[in-house]
């Protein structure tokens, strides 16, 4: 048996869209419910709405300069169209809708705020911008990330893998986790050539990880703390199942997690076993060679 980490569980989660408009909107509430009404299927449609009439989500409208600007170099490197980041350094007023929950399953406080934000938008013909990534979603990528009848979603929909290079190679980290309540991944030294296989083996990761997290808080319990192993094995079919494919294929690889808490929680990915090249040699074993 390996050892475990222990890592808190926040008390309440949240998620922020803006939607960055040319004009004000009269009544934004009375149109979100309208358009969620019609653009949105049950069950998604009946958790928003329900939430809509409640103190767990709301909307503020103000001008655009009430608001701290939002990051035009962060909007385009995360890879929003230029007409988008355009509209929404120039738009007069910005909706900001902002929803609230508990962590567990499901992720509503994600999933009401993008769905109200994304209605509002496409009937105003504005952009809407995720504040937690920071990135513009245009509409078909906000519309096609959300839940299906089935409540499933694809992680990658939830999720950037921004890196950094530095002279001993790339520092990647997730950028969604915290979304869920849980630290971000991150790896260091990351050789230039290992950027795309290592990012799929992150994005795995992050798929087991986090459901390893949510099966310890079950529906109507949060506990204080959740354990989840230090070791971890990802797989093929975890790389899949983040991007909601599926991969017969049962090839996996052990990694080690470490907890670095402070300055800001992260949990460190590392080879399980030490020894010469092993990012390269764990991504050969995943991946093949080449």
């Amino acid at each position: 048996m390996g050892e475990k980490l222990t890592l808190p569980v926040p008390e309440t989660l949240y998620g922020t869209y803006a939607v960055a408009l040319a004009d004000p909107i009269p009544d934004p509430a009375e149109l979100a419910r309208e358009e969620v009404a019609r653009r949105t299927s049950p069950p998604l449609r009946d958790l928003v709405l329900g939430m809509l009439g409640s103190p767990m989500l709301t909307l503020d409208q103000r001008p655009a300069a009430d608001f701290p600007p939002l990051p035009a170099d962060l909007l385009t490197a995360y890879g929003g169209p230029a007409p988008y980041v355009e509209a929404v350094a120039a738009a007069a007023h910005v909706l900001a809708v902002r929803a609230a929950y508990r962590p567990g399953r499901p992720p509503a406080h994600e999933w009401a705020a993008r769905a109200v934000a994304g209605a509002v938008g496409a009937a105003a013909s504005a952009p809407v911008v995720d504040v937690f990534t920071p990135q513009v979603l245009t509409r078909d990528r906000l519309f096609g990330s959300l839940p299906g009848p089935d409540g499933a979603v694809r992680l990658t929909d939830w999720m950037l893998l921004p890196h950094t290079t530095g002279p001993d190679g790339a520092y990647i980290t997730t950028k969604g986790l915290g979304r869920f309540g849980l630290p971000e991944l991150q790896t260091e030294n990351v050789p230039p050539g290992l950027l795309g296989p290592w990012g799929r083996l992150l994005n795995g990761l992050a798929h087991h990880v986090l459901d390893l997290w949510l099966e310890e808080l079950p529906a109507g319990e949060q506990p204080l703390v959740v354990e989840i192993p230090e070791i971890v094995s990802v797989g093929l079919r975890d790389i899949a199942a983040a991007q909601g494919a599926d991969e017969p294929a049962r090839r996996e690889v052990p990694v080690r997690l470490r907890h670095d808490p402070s300055p800001d929680p992260v949990l460190t990915v590392l080879p399980a076993e030490d020894g010469p090249d092993r990012l390269r040699t764990l991504c050969t074993t995943l991946f093949g060679p080449g």
